[in-house]
């Protein structure tokens, strides 16, 4: 033991070391992840001197305990190293985890060097970061390269001018290397690059590696490449993107590979607002035209995601002429997905075209998607209603609106039984109490005895929510009626959700309507021949007490109806009924004498 040390003073890295040799991954991961501990353990200049270049020298197989560490370092570990000063010692196991094979590892080990780029000074980046960086750029392996690409933009304003070029001729080789990968990468970060650069460097250095990029054979790099066309776009005037980029525009949009054309599509708004509306006007209107059209069906649904956003920037009369017609195909598009993504977005036509518009072009689109076979479609269109009910009457609809929710509340998958019911108290809203209560009313009783568990749940949520729409006085006629008639069912699950449903819907009602029509059955299935739903009871008497047992009136109500049954509960041959009767009689205690 070397002198000046303690037995103590060794410990803690000792037990590292062994720990970060055992054969178990688990122990590695763990010994990892107490590093923190361990460096407080040891204090600043130990930790610097003695923990990390430990770190930087142990040299793991296992991927995962790798990126353990590349994330440890990353979070603010230079706190326990003595401080902002010495932060740049942490640059060097995170440099060494920048070249290994695994992409998970290197990204994290990257991401963490940028977050101490954050705190460095100029000093230590030109002294410390600048050589790791270039070391990293000129690396044999392409893992290093593709590495260092993400670590220019952090701190291309934090160096002096001179540096600064050497930076942006670095990335250029990044650009031009000879890797897909490493390429893949510079298209990648080129962007985040760019947005560091003044407009003079960005026309001088930044478009002629985009283009080198936008023009390379591999089209994983190209259709990186849309963002950093977006990017570019957004530094420079209308007329310089028409003289620079309107190539490179044309070319992404057309290009041969499906991938490239897909990006362009779903990022068109973004490249749309960027490129100003004369652009706009003269070349994307054509360009989105085509995309709509594109033989791919992921490119035409991508498309149509983005149909109201680029409509937006468009005068009424060329939605109608140029985006309705192919809204019109779209609406019959061999493709599902296609069809779903647009009756996702076609409501967003509405307000921009305004009424007559919306009732001439787009309600036959709206009653042609509601008869869709797909019921992802027609739940799409449903779910944005909203949007046209503030251009239309609704009920221009609902002829058509009925049997799509009824055939989808009958629908065979219980995910798309579940998203209709989440959409009846929007429904309810926009078509009113006397058309919910003709049409709907029956329906969202059905939904309770469904066969599926998850059904009934929110089948009853539903219930709270209509209740919140129309009001107390119509849940009393409309629901509790008939919630109180299924306690009566032969069948368990019935009686069980006639439980369930009272314990949700009740705070949204009155101690009147409790206490006159759902005590006294409740109180009956309190002596039911199922444990299950008699526990369930004494938790909905447990809702009962602490929603009204507040006031004079519900205090009394409470003690005359609620905690003689629980006291009875107390004693109930079932576990699970004690356990649920005392708790609610301590909450019920607790809320009286509160």
């Amino acid at each position: 033991m070397e002198p000046g040390y303690t037995m103590e003073d060794i410990a803690p890295i000792a037990v590292l070391m062994d720990e970060l040799r055992s054969e178990d991954v688990q122990l590695r991961l763990n010994a990892i992840h107490s590093i923190p501990t361990i460096a407080l353990a040891l204090g600043p200049d130990r930790a610097r001197d003695e923990l990390v270049p430990f770190l930087q020298d142990s040299v793991d197989d296992e991927d995962e305990v790798l990126l353990a560490l590349a994330k440890e370092l990353g979070r603010n570990f230079e706190e326990y190293i003595g401080g902002k000063q010495f932060a740049h010692v942490l640059l060097g196991p995170l440099e060494n985890l920048s070249a290994v094979e695994e992409t998970l590892v290197r990204d994290k080990a990257a991401e963490s060097i940028a977050k101490i780029a954050e705190v460095l000074s100029t000093p230590q980046i030109e002294e410390f970061y600048i050589p790791l960086l270039k070391r990293l750029s000129q690396g044999e392996w392409f893992t290093s390269r593709t590495s260092s690409a993400a670590l220019y933009p952090p701190v291309y304003n934090k160096v002096s001018w001179s540096i600064q070029e050497d930076l942006r001729k670095g990335f250029a080789a990044l650009g031009a290397d000879d890797t897909p990968m490493v390429r893949r990468a510079a298209a990648k970060w080129l962007g985040p690059f760019l947005k560091n650069l003044s407009k003079q460097h960005v026309l001088s250095d930044g478009l002629p590696i985009y283009r080198r990029l936008q023009s390379d054979d591999q089209d994983s790099v190209r259709l990186l490449t849309v963002e950093d066309l977006i990017v570019i776009a957004k530094q420079l005037t209308p007329p310089e993107v028409k003289e620079q980029l309107l190539k490179q525009i044309r070319h992404s949009i057309a290009d041969k590979s499906w991938r490239v054309r897909y990006m362009a599509a779903t990022h068109f708004n973004e490249l749309a607002e960027a490129v100003g509306t004369e652009l706009v006007r003269e070349e994307l209107i054509g360009q989105y035209v085509q995309l709509l059209k594109d033989n791919e069906a992921e490119v035409r649904t991508a498309a149509a995601g983005q149909i109201p956003g680029f409509s937006k920037l468009l005068e009424k009369e060329v939605i109608l002429a140029r985006i309705v017609p192919c809204v019109r195909d779209l609406s019959h598009d061999a493709s599902q997905h296609v069809r779903a993504a647009l009756a996702n977005h076609i409501s967003g036509l509405a307000p921009l075209l305004g009424r007559d518009a919306t009732i001439e072009h787009l309600l036959p689109l709206f009653l042609h998607l509601l008869k869709d076979e797909f019921p992802d479609v027609r739940l799409n269109v449903i779910s944005k209603l909203e949007t046209v009910n503030g251009v239309i009457d609704i009920e221009l609809l609902s002829d058509s609106l009925l049997p799509a929710i009824i055939e989808l509340a009958e629908d065979k998958s219980w995910r798309v039984r579940q998203a209709i019911i989440e959409y009846i108290p929007l429904l309810a809203t926009q078509l009113g109490k006397p058309f919910f209560d003709e049409q709907l009313g029956n329906l969202c009783m059905s939904w309770l005895g469904d066969t599926v568990f998850s059904i009934r749940e929110s089948a009853t949520i539903n219930l709270k929510k209509l209740t919140e729409v129309f009001g107390v006085d119509w849940a009393k006629v409309q629901i509790v009626p008939k919630v109180m008639g299924m306690g009566q069912h032969p069948n368990y699950l019935y009686r069980m959700t006639t439980v369930q449903a009272i314990t949700t819907i009740a705070p949204s009602l009155n101690l009147a309507i409790v206490q006159a029509e759902i005590i006294g059955p409740l109180l009956q299935l309190a002596e039911d021949p199922i444990p299950n739903i008699r526990f369930n009871v004494a938790k909905s008497l447990e809702v009962l007490a602490t929603t009204y047992g507040n006031t004079t009136e519900g205090r009394e109500f409470v003690r005359k109806s609620i905690v003689p049954v629980l006291e009875q509960q107390k004693t109930d041959s079932d576990a699970d009924v004690r356990y649920f009767a005392a708790r609610a009689l301590q909450k019920a205690s607790a809320d009286m004498l509160g």
